[in-house]
C-alpha cells in the first residue's frame, strides 16, 4: 500500500517534477503535454502545503517558522517563473528554454531547501500517525486543485497578481 506520510507524499511529488523538467529539456518530447502537467503538479502541491502541512509544521517548537515563511516565499518565485515559462508560444524557441532553466532553478533551489529543512524537521520531530494524518490532508487537498485545473495560464496569472498585492 503506497505511503500516507506526508513527507514521502512530498518528496515523491520533487521526484515526479525532476522526471518532468527531463521530459521538458528533450526537445523530441511533447513539451506542451509535459508542461501542462508540470503546471498543475507545482499548482496543486504548493497550494496543499500551504493549506494543510505548512500550517501544521508552524505549530511545532522543532520547526523552524522562518523556513515556513521562505517556503512560502519560494512557492511565488516559482510560480512567477512557471507564469514566464507558460506564456511562451515557441516551445522550441530560445525564449522556452531560458526561461525552462529559470522555473527549473527556482523549483530544484526550493526542493533542495525544503528536504534539508522542514521535511527533516517534520521526520524527527511529528510522529508517525500524525504525519499520516497530514499527508491524507494533504493528498486530498491536491486532488481538490488538480481536478480544478489549477496549473491553467489563467489560474496561475491569478496567482502570481494576488501574491503581489
Amino acid at each position: 500500500m503506497p505511503s500516507t506520510d506526508v513527507v514521502e507524499l512530498i518528496l515523491g511529488d520533487h521526484r515526479r517534477m525532476e522526471e518532468l523538467f527531463r521530459t521538458l529539456r528533450n526537445v523530441e518530447a511533447d513539451r506542451a503535454a509535459a508542461l501542462a502537467e508540470f503546471a498543475d503538479l507545482l499548482i496543486a502541491h504548493a497550494s496543499a502545503e500551504e493549506d494543510e502541512v505548512y500550517p501544521a509544521l508552524r505549530r511545532y517548537k522543532n520547526v523552524e517558522g522562518e523556513d515556513v515563511d521562505h517556503s512560502v516565499h519560494e512557492h511565488h518565485e516559482a510560480n512567477e517563473a512557471l507564469l514566464a515559462l507558460l506564456e511562451v508560444e515557441d516551445t522550441a524557441s530560445d525564449e522556452w528554454d531560458d526561461k525552462l532553466e529559470e522555473l527549473v532553478t527556482a523549483v530544484n533551489h526550493h526542493a533542495d531547501e525544503e528536504e534539508r529543512t522542514l521535511l527533516n524537521d517534520a521526520r524527527e520531530n511529528v510522529a508517525d500517525d500524525r504525519r499520516r494524518e497530514l499527508g491524507q490532508k494533504f493528498q486530498e487537498a491536491r486532488s481538490r486543485y488538480l481536478e480544478s485545473g489549477c496549473g491553467s495560464v489563467e489560474n496561475v496569472r491569478k496567482l502570481v497578481a494576488a501574491a503581489d498585492d
